[in-house]
C-alpha cells in the first residue's frame, strides 16, 4: 500500500525549528513513529495526540487526505 506524505506535517515541524528526533523526545515517542507519521503512515490516536500538542495543530488531521 502507498501511503501520501504530510509535507504539511514536515512545515509545521521545520516552521517551529524542530527535528523529528526532538519532537519525538517531546512526544515520548520513537523518532522512527513519528517520521512515519509525517511519511503518510497511519498514526495511533495517542499519538496523533501528542504529535498535535508539541506542534499545536488539530489532531483530526492526521486522518485527513
Amino acid at each position: 500500500m502507498e501511503y501520501k506524505k504530510r509535507d504539511w506535517l514536515r512545515n509545521i515541524r521545520t516552521d517551529s525549528g524542530l527535528t523529528q528526533e526532538e519532537v519525538a523526545k517531546l512526544c515520548s515517542i520513537d523518532r522512527t513513529t513519528y517520521t512515519k507519521a509525517e511519511l503518510g503512515y497511519p498514526v495511533h490516536i495517542k499519538t496523533a495526540k501528542r504529535i498535535s500538542e508539541v506542534l499545536e495543530f488539530n489532531w483530526v488531521c492526521l486522518y485527513e487526505s
